[in-house]
């Protein structure tokens, strides 16, 4: 069983727990070493990951001593052991990690571990942890092709996150403006491994991401071997990358390497080299296209004319194009032929009519009394203008008036004489 040790005693003037402490009771220096030695000391064995650091084994010496530094965080502690527990294979820059206790010196107020184990990890279990993360995010949605952003045809400001005087930089910015000569940069020199690249190159990452005339913003780096091209799978860089606005390529190492930024980037170039060419358009390509699709207009162009040319010609030939006025003929022709027709149906319809007329006019004549009077007969008009046909219907001395042939003649009745012609 793991030995517990044995409480510290507050003497009884003293305030018996820290908190109760005042400016007029205080605590002096030696019991708040000693009480933090007891904390420390009921603490357990742990396993701690980090990086071997200020390792310098000494011949001959029982313990040896090196420096333990976390793998993201600016954090480090010293950490001792005996030689012989020591592996010969961990040396400064070993990625390791240790069984130890927390060890409290009140000397010095300082804090160490002693070890009893130290395991170097290897590079199969640093690619195993990377495909774990790299399963995790992708289970989160952070690679998903839905989530890639288009790169714009020409960005204004090219944002470049690389080492310093690397030739990396170079093969971007040359390559870029090889290809369009305009192209401009905004470049942040950081670290890009070890334990400061990460943080580094987040802050560099949001300092473009925010900055309104980066359109594009390019992480370049030459190649490594894994352990150098870790910061590039670092889960805080990814998460940055997949939460930026700008569009984000990736341009790490050669061909065959592959971060988890690869991944979550919107586009990944094999090289920095390739990152130049997928970035900015190659202004000759793009002047020969030009010329190719002015040519093709024309040639366009000059067929669509020559093929209106061609319709126009054939409609102008055509007989009603050639000679518009036979048009007006043919209607002359049939407006001719309809005046003739309709004046001979016009003269057969007055010359049916006239005969009706005169053979009417013949029997009206004939049956007018006109014609008798003609004959020398007259007709006599009582002197209310009714016709008077019967003696009887006068009486002697009445007037009455002789319509004749040519006028009219007042009478007067004289005498009345019957006779015996039947009526």
């Amino acid at each position: 069983m793991r030995k517990v040790p044995s409480r510290i005693a507050v003497p009884p003037e003293l305030p018996q727990r820290a908190a109760l402490t005042t400016p007029e009771q205080p605590w002096p220096l030696r019991l708040l070493s000693a009480k933090v030695k007891e904390y420390i000391a009921a603490m357990s064995r742990l396993w701690v990951e980090g990086e071997v650091i200020t390792l310098q084994r000494r011949p001959g010496a029982k313990v040896q001593f090196f420096t333990l530094r976390d793998l993201e965080a600016p954090t480090s502690m010293t950490v001792k052991i005996l030689s012989h527990l020591l592996p010969p294979a961990v040396e400064s820059g070993s990625r390791v990690v240790v069984c130890a206790k927390p060890d409290f010196y009140e000397g010095n107020g300082s804090l160490s571990l002693w070890a009893d184990d130290v395991r170097p990890i290897g590079l199969g279990d640093i690619l195993a942890r990377i495909e774990q993360l790299k399963a995790r995010l992708a289970a989160e949605g952070l690679f998903a092709s839905e989530r890639k952003k288009p790169l714009p045809y020409v960005p204004g400001v090219i944002g470049l996150i690389c080492g310093r005087n690397t030739k990396a930089k170079e093969d971007v910015v040359t390559n870029a403006r090889l290809r369009w000569p305009q192209a401009r940069f905004d470049i942040k020199e950081v670290p890009v491994q070890g334990a400061e690249a990460v943080v580094a190159m987040i802050a560099a990452l949001c300092e473009l991401d925010t900055s309104p005339a980066v359109d594009v913003i390019v992480f370049a780096r030459g190649g490594g071997s894994v352990e150098d091209l870790l910061p590039f799978s670092d889960e805080r860089l990814i998460r940055a990358v997949a939460a930026a606005h700008t569009p984000i390529v990736s341009a790490i190492g050669h061909e065959g390497d592959n971060p988890l930024l690869d991944f979550v980037a919107d586009l990944r170039a094999s090289t920095p080299t390739d990152a130049a060419k997928r970035i900015v358009p190659d202004v000759s390509e793009e002047l020969r296209g030009l010329t190719q699709a002015l040519h093709r207009g024309r040639s366009a162009l000059t067929a669509r004319i020559n093929a209106a040319q061609g319709d126009l010609d054939a409609l102008l030939g055509r007989p009603a194009m050639a000679r518009p006025e036979a048009m007006i003929e043919v209607r002359e022709h049939d407006v001719s032929s309809l005046r003739s027709w309709a004046g001979a149906y016009i003269n057969k319809t007055v010359t049916a009519a006239a005969a009706d007329i005169a053979t009417l006019t013949t029997s009206l004549r004939a049956l007018s009394p006109l014609s008798t009077l003609n004959r020398g007969y007259s007709i006599l008009l009582s002197e209310s203008g009714a016709i008077v046909s019967s003696q009887s219907e006068v009486s002697q001395g009445e007037s009455l008036q002789a319509v004749l042939r040519d006028g009219r003649l007042t009478v007067r009745v004289q005498a009345k004489e019957s006779t015996d012609e039947p009526q």
